[in-house]
């Protein structure tokens, strides 16, 4: 009985220390971002081109306005915009703090913005029974459990399979037009039967030399050899068919890795405008009081350790779009008239 009564006392005694280590909203705000500081100046691609005491100094002089845990997020876009941490972010409460890069209106066309409205999700369809149409949007979850993972990648897979499956189609147009970030790894087995057995994306160092190559073998996502996620294939592969990836002005991230994972694939061309330039590849980690953090570590590259600053496309298609009738949009004709060549 002592010796349980003793331990209570320890549990209890260190209980009420951690509370009192954050004990004011100041406290809290330091803890944050101390931690944050550690996290940049270890892993943070740039990290040695930064004058950490001199961008430190000015943070913490800044922050010393604040008095609220929320509010003092509002340092991190001055304090990633002064570091090149273009494309960093934290998320905390539903909230993204990042370095907004301004998009302008005229860099897509009305139809666009309509469909951007509606927030459209995966979608595998037909056009004029004889081409297969995929669009992949953004994709963002926080749950990165390989079995939540596995779940949402086979949900995105099995639906080209449903297309796939019974129809002779002539070609494949794969549209990354909304997709602006997000986990790639479900995109990418999602679209499997395109990509086969093959190494697919390089991770770079800050010097761009490749220490890291990601492929798909037999349905599985492996990172240097390693499995990280995997679903089951089901049928025949479509890895030599002709496939067409439209890309967008605000084609970013996990937009332009998907793009960048068919560069050297035989029988594909590239339809439409520049992508936005986050071909750099970002790692997720636990910050302080439920933020998350997603920290630029790497560059990524093609399957050849080739490097984009974004993906150019071979065909140049500018505000073409016409989400109501696929033929009227200028780069679906232009990717018509590839398949069929």
């Amino acid at each position: 009985m002592g010796k349980k009564l003793t331990l209570l006392i320890i549990l209890i005694t260190s209980i009420s220390m951690n509370a009192q280590k954050y004990n004011t909203s100041k406290d809290s705000i330091h803890a944050f971002y101390d931690t944050l500081f550690l996290n940049l100046k270890e892993g943070f691609i740039k990290k040695d081109s930064v004058n950490w005491e001199e961008i430190e100094n000015e943070t913490f002089s800044n922050l010393a306005l604040y008095t609220n845990f929320k509010n003092s997020l509002n340092e991190v876009e001055p304090l990633f915009s002064k570091i090149d941490a273009t494309h960093c972010s934290i998320y905390f409460e539903n909230s993204v703090y990042s370095v907004q890069k301004k998009v302008s209106s005229e860099s897509y066309s009305n139809q666009w913005k309509m469909k951007y409205d509606t927030n459209p999700g995966f979608e595998v369809k037909i056009i004029q029974e004889k081409f297969g149409y995929i669009l992949v949007p953004s994709l963002f979850f926080t749950d990165l459990h390989p079995k939540n993972v596995n779940k949402i990648a086979q949900n995105l897979y099995n639906q080209v399979v449903e297309i796939k499956t019974g129809n002779e189609l002539e070609g494949w147009i794969i549209d990354l037009r909304f997709n602006t970030g997000g986990n790639s790894w479900p995109m990418l087995l999602g679209l499997y039967d395109f990509l086969g057995n093959n190494n697919i994306t390089g991770t770079l160092d800050g010097n761009k030399n490749l220490i890291g190559i990601k492929s798909l073998s037999k349905g599985k996502y492996l990172v240097d050899s390693k499995k990280q996620y995997q679903i089951t294939p089901t049928g025949k592969l479509l890895d030599k068919i002709k496939v067409a990836i439209i890309t967008s002005a605000v084609t970013a991230s996990s937009g332009e890795i998907v793009a960048m994972a068919f560069k050297g694939r035989p029988n594909t061309v590239f339809i439409g405008e520049n992508s936005l330039g986050f071909t750099s590849e970002n790692y997720s980690s636990i910050l302080p009081f439920n933020t998350i953090m997603a920290l630029t570590k790497t560059y990524n590259s093609d399957r050849n350790g080739i490097y984009y600053e974004s993906i150019v496309p071979d065909i140049n298609v500018i505000k073409q779009d016409n989400f109501d009738n696929y033929l009227l949009d200028g780069n679906i004709l232009e990717a018509i008239k590839f398949i069929t060549n």
